[in-house]
């Protein structure tokens, strides 16, 4: 599934509306480029999830866990593990915890996912710096995710009539 955002606060909102989804164990991977929105995106998962905290990225940290909200929120930032991976760091713990796991650059860490998680893409629409709008791709992989997928479009049909969006099956 592909959507549009026309600024960070509508990517913001449809981060919250995805949260109302979300589960205890649940992975997702954040993909996209330095400074794309993925921090931005998690900001609005954290306050769909009603975390009521400042949202950094926890590039230095690796894990910023917030467990204010309706369930924890751990958030990954795996940029720092490009050239070592994961495979001491008990990042199962968090996949298999009782919170949402979000995690920034997953590809540094591919040996260490979970077999079923909710892929997004963030890409700018433009080659703008300045430019805010950006096209949010989502991949559910394993039954779970795909099911939530379903919810998802219902809900954004409900609460987005007029946002532009489509229908992915086979993705880049």
């Amino acid at each position: 599934m592909r959507i549009l955002t026309r600024d960070f606060a509508e990517t913001q909102r449809i981060a919250q509306l995805l949260a109302r989804l979300l589960q205890p164990n649940d992975v997702i991977l954040l993909k996209g480029d330095l400074g794309v929105g993925k921090t931005t995106f998690t900001k609005g998962l954290a306050l769909g999830l009603g975390i009521d905290h400042r949202i950094k990225s926890p590039t230095f940290d690796i894990v910023n866990e917030y467990h204010q909200g309706r369930i924890p929120l751990f958030h990954l930032d795996v940029y720092r593990l490009e050239k070592t991976g994961g495979n001491d760091l008990g990042l199962e713990e968090y996949f298999n915890g009782s919170g949402v796991s979000v995690v920034e650059w997953p590809q540094f860490i591919l040996d260490d996912l979970p077999r079923t998680f909710l892929l997004i893409k963030i890409l700018r629409q433009t080659n703008e710096i300045d430019d805010s709008r950006r096209e949010i791709e989502l991949l559910a992989v394993g039954d779970h995710y795909q099911r939530q997928q379903v919810k998802f479009i219902s809900l954004l049909k409900k609460e987005f009539p007029t946002l532009t969006y489509s229908i992915v099956t086979d993705p880049k």
